[in-house]
């Protein structure tokens, strides 16, 4: 299987200012249904809530919703309450992970799980999921509702995968694909391909999307694991080596398993057991997966993935918005440089 891997922009460094000034004038409005419709008489849920809806994050993939409806000319208004609907899908997703992870910091601020427990953190993203479907629902198409709540049920089963291929270091690269396809990319496919619905495309058109969203999310995922060894915390927002500490069995972390010896096999086995999370033992990981060119091909398999991305808007013409969504790809592999 392969696919055009499209090289880098030279003159400047990817960027997806492309894509936020296209949506610009819808992101805002996308932005007030969100502060709207996360407002509760229980305090503490706008006040949670807000903590990481406000936190930083770059709207990515409300943003593709909305960049893709503008790939398709679609004059209509629909898109914003989706649009918000998938960021508090995601929004949901990540308060879910913190408290899973035990995580403690994310987008470089301390967790809401950190500052107001687990609990209140399980319960605000419930509410949040909620608060989807509700915009699901006024929407009103039962395939948006189809495409949606679909992707909202892999993304757990992703999840509950990873939990248990945790500390498993047999994990192999189909599997560990097959969750990140879940956990990550499905919730990019479904955000683009909810705007061929509201624009009243064909089945090729939603088809297109959904594949440009799910690869993306695969490379935008992989460039994820890469950098969890080859970045610091201020670049990623998180923690160094959470995924180490974690046991967590990302990409860089099975090809450097197969690749090794039997002292190297011994010790990832140790480590991703938990019998070896010093800073040390950190270092020494992220020794191993650089002299066994784990990092570097888990980043050559992002670019394979994101060039298929970019072959998928290959029957859309060209303007501003293919453009911005061409460079929402590279500057998602260019995170890992």
């Amino acid at each position: 299987m392969s696919a055009t891997v499209h090289p880098l922009n030279p003159k400047r460094a990817p960027s997806l200012d492309p894509m936020i000034q296209l949506v610009a004038a819808d992101l805002n409005r996308v932005n007030s249904v969100i502060l709207e419709r996360m407002q509760s008489e229980v305090a503490l849920i706008p006040e949670l809530a807000g903590h990481l809806i406000a936190g930083g994050g770059k709207r990515m993939r409300p943003m593709l919703t909305l960049a893709c409806a503008r790939l398709l000319d679609y004059p209509g208004t629909r898109h914003h309450k989706l649009a918000a609907a998938v960021e508090f899908i995601h929004t949901a997703t990540l308060l879910h992970d913190d408290v899973v992870d035990g995580s403690g910091l994310r987008r470089g601020k301390r967790t809401a799980n950190i500052i107001w427990g687990n609990p209140a953190s399980v319960l605000v993203g419930d509410f949040l999921f909620s608060r989807s479907f509700e915009l699901m629902v006024e929407d009103g198409s039962l395939k948006v509702l189809r495409i949606l709540s679909r992707a909202s049920a892999i993304i757990a089963e992703g999840e509950v995968d990873q939990l248990t291929a945790q500390r498993r270091v047999e994990t192999n690269e189909d599997h560990y694909l097959g969750i990140i396809s879940a956990k990550t990319a499905a919730l990019f496919a479904a955000a683009c391909r909810i705007a061929a619905v509201v624009a009243e495309r064909d089945e090729a058109v939603e088809q297109a999307l959904d594949a440009y969203g799910r690869n993306l999310g695969i490379a935008f995922q992989l460039v994820d694991d890469a950098i969890d060894y080859n970045s610091d915390a201020e670049i990623m927002g998180k923690g160094v080596g959470d995924d180490f500490r974690d046991g967590k069995v990302t990409l860089p972390v099975i090809l450097a398993f197969a690749r090794g010896s039997a002292e190297e096999r011994t010790f990832w086995r140790d480590a991703i057991e938990g019998r070896r999370a010093s800073g040390e033992d950190l270092a020494n990981a992220t020794r191993l997966l650089r002299e066994t060119g784990a990092i570097d091909d888990t980043i050559a398999r992002a670019r394979h993935y994101g060039g298929r991305a970019i072959d998928a808007l290959g029957p859309f013409c060209p303007g501003k918005a293919k453009a911005a969504l061409t460079e929402a790809v590279e500057f998602a592999i260019s995170r890992a440089y």
